[in-house]
């Protein structure tokens, strides 16, 4: 129990807390720019990163007409080149790949380990070999992404080898990622890349999950602790070198929080009170990242998958009781929020969820009575108001 508290405890302060992101980006080396030696850092910083050198920097400055210049021509010889290149890459790849296939059964305990584990390292030695060199930038990605393969691939076969009757997979994996882990990190602090600072936070993530899962930390809250230390990490990646990365840390963390929201939530009262609290979650979080002005198709598929989720859990949590009427009323309203919001994603929702409890109101009380041509009519005339409405909400936005 100890060791559970301590290991929340580390998450929050590390990943979860606002105070505790300086302790990460020491570990990972990216630095906040508050000053001039701060900016003239990271100005060198992205130089390295990008191979750029001071009188590249020079010509823009005095030239910023050659930032936006179309890059030159490449010649056949170049291209050629470059399709042998990947060619002979995919043909090496092909062959390592049918080898092992083919005589995997007839392999020993320690050659199934160099074909692996030594490959994986053969690699991780021509990558550091061409980051040091910097000759060769555009076999850097294919090399990162093969070695880590190849790596893990590896250390858990070595793992299977040396310990051939273990059956506790979860400790295997909590080597495995951390060793990973470690090994990315220590990449990335020395060259700080974006892919090796994507490997990093993979393998850090997938640590800290087989860890609360030995734990016994139930998969909500795990998904919760991790989701929310993301998201916090996503905002930081967004100031660094690597905000490409951004985007797809804050689409993980959102929906490793609210998987972990909707879960915990199902389990302490109903599912439809769990769809209707995540979707709302879900919709504060996009609304803060259309407020900040960041992330803005995010922000869109927020509103979208928040406000389907919220709709269906209220109208499920409101079907045929004495407040049914309550859900057309909120999704009036919520038309109107549309034009504050100025989102199309959450007008069309609304509008679906409105014309849905038309049709359902109008099956449930008028489909058996005389009165059924006239509730056509009404349901017609509610039809185009609603659409009326909803593009005269549409040319304000």
């Amino acid at each position: 129990m100890s060791m559970l508290i301590l290991l929340v405890v580390l998450l929050i302060v590390i990943g979860g807390g606002w105070r505790g992101w300086p302790l990460l980006a020491a570990l990972f080396g990216v630095k906040g720019v508050n000053d001039k030696a701060g900016a003239l850092a990271r100005i060198t910083e992205l130089m390295r990163t990008y191979d750029i050198s001071p009188s590249d920097v020079t010509a823009a400055f005095h030239d910023p007409a050659l930032i936006g210049a179309p890059p030159a021509k490449r010649s056949s010889g170049e291209i050629a080149k470059t399709l042998f290149v990947y060619l002979g890459a995919i043909f090496i790849l092909a062959g390592i790949s049918t080898y092992i296939g083919m005589f995997w059964n007839r392999m020993g305990s320690v050659m199934r380990i160099v074909v692996t584990l030594g490959i994986g390292y053969t690699l991780l030695i021509v990558l550091v070999s061409a980051l040091h060199e910097k000759k060769f930038p555009k076999l850097i990605l294919p090399l990162a992404l093969a070695s880590v393969i190849m790596l893990t691939g590896g250390w858990f076969v070595f793992i299977h080898e040396v310990f051939p009757r273990g059956d506790n997979w979860r400790l295997a994996a909590l080597s495995v990622f951390g060793l990973m882990a470690l090994h990315q990190g220590v990449l990335f602090r020395k060259y700080a890349l974006t892919v090796l600072a994507f490997t990093a936070l993979l393998f850090v993530y997938a640590f800290l999950q087989v860890g609360l899962d030995m734990l016994d930390v139930p998969a909500g809250f795990s998904a919760i602790i991790l989701g929310a230390s993301l998201f916090l990490v996503a905002g930081e990646l967004e100031k660094s070198p690597h905000c490409s990365l951004a985007e797809f840390a804050y689409l993980v963390a959102l929906c490793w929080l609210n998987a972990g929201l909707f879960d915990q939530v199902a389990i302490a009262s109903a599912a439809n009170w769990a769809a209707l609290l995540t979707g709302l979650c879900t919709m504060s979080a996009a609304y803060g990242l259309q407020k900040a002005g960041r992330q803005t198709r995010l922000a869109g598929l927020g509103y979208l998958i928040g406000s389907a989720m919220a709709y269906t859990g209220l109208f499920d949590l409101v079907e045929k009781t004495s407040i049914e009427l309550l859900y057309f009323a909120v999704t009036a309203s919520m038309l109107y929020a549309c034009v504050a919001l100025q989102s199309r994603a959450l007008l069309l929702t609304t509008v679906l969820a409105m014309l849905g409890y038309i049709g359902y109101f109008t099956a449930q009380h008028f489909v058996d009575s005389l009165g059924w041509p006239i509730s056509l009519v009404l349901m017609g005339v509610a039809f185009m108001g609603v659409s009326a409405l909803a593009m005269r909400v549409k040319r304000q936005m």
